[in-house]
């Protein structure tokens, strides 16, 4: 007997993944996460040094675990 296998996946569902648990934050989640505002974050983001920017197209994330020391390492922002 032929076994017929439904390979369409549903896209439509969203999964729900807490912030500590992702790699990469937008700014509006680095921004709940940090408690620094959104506009701070994207300032630091247009910085040719920052470290923790990633850029898919035009779209800049943050990753979170270079974020995270780099908040560690500075007094003042």
């Amino acid at each position: 007997m032929e076994r017929i296998v439904d390979e369409t996946i549903d896209v439509t569902e969203k999964v729900y993944v807490p912030i500590d648990k992702k790699i990469n934050l937008t700014i509006k989640e680095a921004a709940e996460y940090s408690n620094i505002g959104i506009n701070k974050i994207a300032e630091l983001l247009r910085n040719p040094m920052c470290n923790f920017v990633l850029y898919i197209g035009n779209k800049k994330l943050v990753k979170r675990k270079e974020f995270e020391q780099y908040l560690s390492s500075v007094r003042e922002i």
